[in-house]
C-alpha cells in the first residue's frame, strides 16, 4: 500500500461510495493501511464532493484514522520508563481536537513556570512554596474550578482549560503537577475518590520504605490550593460510606491519573448521550490497562 500513487489513491477514495457495503469495507481497509498519509487527500476529496454518502465516509475514515495514532501513541506513552503527565493529557486532548497545536500548550505552561520560578528561592519552607505557587497559578493567571459546568467535556482537555482557566480538580491537578514537577517540587497526585486531590511529599526522605511518614500535607486544586491533613480525608472518606485504602493517601501514577482523566470524560460523555465518544473512550481505557 505504502507504493501507491496519488492517483491511485484518489481512485480508491472516489469508489467509497459504492453502495455495496463489502466493496466499501475493502476500499476503506486499504485506505486505513495507509495512515495519516492518506488524510490530505480524504479531505480533498471531502470538499470536492457534492456525495453527502462519500462525505459521511471519509469523517469516519479520518476520525478512525486519527483515532488509530492516538492509540499507538498512548501505547508507547504507557511503556515509556517515566510517563510524562502532560504529554499524556496533550494525548487525549489529541483525541477531541486532532488538529491541536501543542505548542499553545507548552507556551502557556512555560508563562506559569517562569512566573512562579521568579518567586521561588531555596530558603522557602515546603508550605510557603506551595502558597507562592498558588497566588500565581489562582490569583495572577486567575485558574478556578468550573463549579457551573462541572461535568463539561471541556473541563477534562488540557488545552480547553489552559485557554479558559476553567476545569475539574483533575485537569488543574495536571497543570499544578506539571508546574511542580518543572519546579522539582516533591508534589504528587492522589486518586481520592470522587475528588483527585495531591500531597506534598517531604524530599530529604522521599526514599524512605514507608512513605507514609514523609507526607507533610495535602492540597486541593478546586479549592484554590488549600491546604488539608489526613484526617479530612478520613472524615471525607466516612461521609462517603468508603472503606479507606492506602492508594487513597499516597501519590498515583501518571498512568492511573491519565486513566483517571479518561473516566472522567466518559462520565461526562454519557452525561451528553453521546455514544461514539464513549465507545472511543473505553477503547482508549483499555489500550492503557491492557
Amino acid at each position: 500500500m505504502a507504493n501507491l500513487t496519488k492517483k491511485e489513491v484518489n481512485a480508491l477514495i472516489n469508489l467509497l461510495d459504492d453502495p455495496d457495503e463489502t466493496i466499501y469495507s475493502a476500499i476503506k481497509g486499504k485506505i486505513l493501511d495507509l495512515g495519516e498519509k492518506a488524510i490530505p487527500m480524504l479531505e480533498d476529496a471531502w470538499e470536492s464532493s457534492i456525495s453527502l454518502l462519500l462525505q459521511t465516509r471519509i469523517e469516519n475514515i479520518i476520525h478512525r484514522i486519527q483515532f488509530d495514532k492516538v492509540l499507538e501513541s498512548l501505547a508507547e506513552w504507557k511503556q515509556m520508563e517515566s510517563p510524562d503527565l502532560l504529554e499524556g493529557a496533550t494525548l487525549i486532548a489529541r483525541y477531541q481536537y486532532p488538529e491541536l497545536d501543542e505548542t499553545k500548550i507548552t507556551e502557556g505552561i512555560k508563562q506559569l513556570y517562569q512566573d512562579v520560578w521568579l518567586e521561588m528561592n531555596d530558603q522557602l519552607t515546603a508550605l510557603e512554596k506551595v502558597r507562592v505557587i498558588n497566588h500565581i497559578f489562582f490569583d495572577v493567571h486567575r485558574f478556578v474550578g468550573n463549579t457551573e459546568n462541572y461535568t463539561a467535556p471541556e473541563n477534562s482537555y488540557i488545552n480547553k482549560v489552559l485557554e479558559s482557566k476553567k476545569g475539574n480538580p483533575l485537569s488543574l491537578a495536571i497543570i499544578y503537577l506539571t508546574l511542580c514537577q518543572k519546579l522539582n517540587i516533591s508534589v504528587y497526585g492522589v486518586n481520592l475518590p470522587q475528588h483527585f486531590v495531591m500531597v506534598y511529599i517531604d524530599e530529604l526522605i522521599f526514599a524512605s520504605d514507608n512513605k507514609e511518614d514523609n507526607i507533610m500535607f495535602y492540597i486541593n486544586p478546586f479549592s484554590k490550593g488549600a491546604i488539608f491533613s489526613r484526617r479530612e480525608i478520613d472524615i471525607f472518606l466516612n461521609q462517603l460510606a468508603i472503606e479507606p485504602q492506602k492508594s487513597f493517601y499516597m501519590p498515583c501514577s501518571n498512568v492511573e491519573i491519565i486513566k483517571r482523566l479518561i473516566r472522567n470524560l466518559i462520565t461526562s460523555y454519557t452525561n451528553l448521550d453521546d455514544r461514539g465518544k464513549i465507545s472511543d473512550l473505553k477503547e482508549i481505557l483499555k489500550t492503557l490497562n491492557s
